[in-house]
């Protein structure tokens, strides 16, 4: 029988999905990696269990320890499964621009979630600044410290990479991703450019971010606006990120990850957030480029439903001087 012993064994194994509109308008096949159907719904569950994983190999984490973490959502909402699946306790620092949706998650789950004001990174009181200083100060405790640990990339290196490879039967062209941690992209580009070095990774960056800034000009500098999307876009290159093999890179305005949202939705009837929407647009422009023929995996990160309160609210969208097209 083919069957996953719990929670953790769920992870992963996600298939890839023809994404049939920018596939028929570009002549390419585009797909995307069906991350939303991890058990915890979304790409971040890798991540999550990797970490936890290598915490409890270490001797770090113990059991009735309490894990600790500061995140956009999803990493808390895959921590927090895990946590449930293997006794832990779970301590969830958020910044307060996030879905209500995400909390709403996490408080079901039973995380302890504390929400704080969202400042940068450079700032004491900056989120994940706050859950590291927080599992310091409790015993039995570990920060996951998702965007500097490196345990994150390799989830990616050992499962998504090699899936990616197996599924496409060694035909992929390019890897497209947008990019928070630096996790999935780096993860993934060390595996495929093991494979054959000529295949492109691409840097998805949203706007008020400076990883575009960095990967074209070798100089991390914020780009001037700020994005609705979540999770994504970074201040600095963390050591995930850092070393990663990325060819180019592109950024992508909100209105058009925004429209390719509802395209996908109701061209297609698929119900994705807007990382997923940025992804996908941006696989259509590397599509464009290439040309014909050409074979590009994006991520399909998580599923809309965190998002209705304000992707899928006309009014919040309006107010943000975005549309509906």
């Amino acid at each position: 029988m083919n069957v996953c012993d719990g929670f953790v064994e769920a992870i992963g194994n996600t298939p890839l999905i023809r994404l049939q509109a920018a596939s028929e308008a570009t002549g390419c096949e585009i797909f995307g990696k069906a991350e939303f159907m991890n058990p915890g719904g979304s790409v971040k569950d890798r991540a999550a269990w990797w970490m936890i994983r290598e915490a409890e190999r270490s001797g770090l984490l113990r059991s009735g320890g309490t894990i600790v973490e500061g995140t956009a959502g999803n990493t808390g909402i895959g921590l927090a499964h895990i946590c449930n699946a293997r006794g832990y306790s779970c301590v969830i620092y958020m910044p307060d621009n996030q879905s209500p949706e995400k909390v709403e998650i996490l408080d079901t789950l039973g995380a302890d979630v504390r929400v704080v004001p969202t400042v940068p990174y450079a700032n004491e009181m900056n989120y994940q600044k706050q859950a590291g200083r927080f599992a310091e100060s409790l015993e039995s405790a570990v920060w996951v410290n998702q965007f500097d640990n490196i345990n994150n990339r390799l989830a990616h290196y050992e499962s998504t990479g090699p899936e990616i490879w197996q599924q496409t039967d060694g035909k992929v062209d390019a890897f497209v991703c947008a990019v928070g941690t630096g996790g999935t992209i780096a993860g993934v580009s060390q595996y495929l450019k093991q494979q054959r070095d000529d295949i492109q990774l691409v840097l998805l960056d949203c706007i008020g971010s400076a990883l575009y800034s960095f990967i074209t000009t070798g100089v991390a500098t914020m780009s001037e606006g700020t994005s609705i999307t979540e999770g994504i876009g970074n201040s600095r290159i963390t050591d995930n990120l850092d070393g990663a093999e990325i060819d180019w890179a592109l950024q992508i305005a909100d209105q058009d990850a925004v429209n390719m949202v509802y395209r996908l939705l109701h061209e297609e009837g698929w119900f994705f957030g807007s990382s997923t929407g940025v992804n996908v647009y941006g696989a259509f422009e590397v599509a464009r480029k290439l040309g014909p023929g050409h074979t590009i995996v994006t991520v399909l990160c998580d599923g809309g439903g965190k998002y209705r309160s304000s992707l899928f609210n006309r009014d919040w969208l309006a107010k943000k001087g975005l549309s509906i097209a």
